[in-house]
């Protein structure tokens, strides 16, 4: 029996992604802080898709946590053929608004902690006839964005070793895709503390849903894509940072994050 093994899953764009794996008859690992939104998404996709659903409640900013997820994975014989790294979050304003410690947990969630886990369960997927790496990154890879510029950073790092990692293993049975979405109706800026009403403002004119960019992230990565962005508007921006000055790009991200 394998499992598709989905971090960040309790909600928003995670929960949507094991949602639309379910519904392929994949059995599914769920891994997120909060047990109890944990528990009731197992218990919805047990119940609505008749397939297996096990979760694992797990901060995994902590440096160890990649392992105590491998481990717990190896002890109960759950065999992977999908690794979904969702698990991510933002912290917006001047760089100088957070200490070194809180930009050291973001950066292990967002960069750290998807690296460990393709490194941990690697062998594992080329065992697999098929498997697939899965990686959520942001539409920030394609342009520094002032306010949330250690953010940006930690998307383009795992934006760059997914297209990487894709070029290296194009031999093999394990295919990687990375998505890189625009705004979407989650609650990343509430984490991510963004309080500008303009940024705010422009999220909610141009959010795509969460199920949206789970739908499209899935049939990219059967597709064996090597890169997705979903939605017309967020294509048009990644085609405007190619062509624009990155002066002009960066003072409009300033603008909108207030900074």
């Amino acid at each position: 029996m394998t499992y598709a093994l989905i971090t960040g899953a309790s909600k928003g764009i995670g929960k949507a992604i094991a949602i639309e794996l379910a519904k392929k008859q994949n059995n599914i690992l769920l891994v997120a802080r909060n047990e109890v939104e944990l528990k009731s998404t197992a218990s919805e996709i047990t119940k609505d898709h008749n397939v297996t659903c096990h979760f694992m409640a797990l901060d995994l900013s902590q440096a160890d946590a990649p392992k105590m997820l491998f481990d717990w994975c190896s002890k109960n014989s759950f065999n992977i053929d999908i690794l979904v790294n969702n698990a991510g979050y933002g912290l917006s304003g001047s760089i100088d608004n957070y200490d070194f410690a809180a930009y050291q947990n973001m950066m292990q969630v967002n960069m750290s902690t998807p690296l460990n886990l393709t490194l941990l369960f690697l062998p594992m997927l080329k065992k697999q006839s098929k498997a697939y790496i899965l990686n959520i990154a942001s539409s920030a890879v394609y342009q520094a964005v002032p306010g949330l510029s250690i953010y940006a950073a930690t998307k383009s790092f795992l934006f760059s070793m997914s297209r990487g990692l894709k070029f290296e293993l194009r031999n093999s049975n394990v295919s990687v895709t990375v998505v890189n979405p625009g705004t979407t109706d989650t609650n990343f800026a509430n984490r991510a503390k963004v309080t500008n009403e303009r940024a705010l403002k422009a999220a909610e004119k141009f959010n795509m849903t969460p199920t949206s960019v789970a739908k499209i992230a899935v049939e990219g990565m059967y597709a064996r894509k090597a890169e997705i962005i979903p939605g017309f508007i967020n294509k048009l921006g990644a085609f405007l940072a190619v062509i624009l000055p990155k002066k002009i790009l960066e003072g409009g991200a300033a603008g909108i994050y207030g900074v």
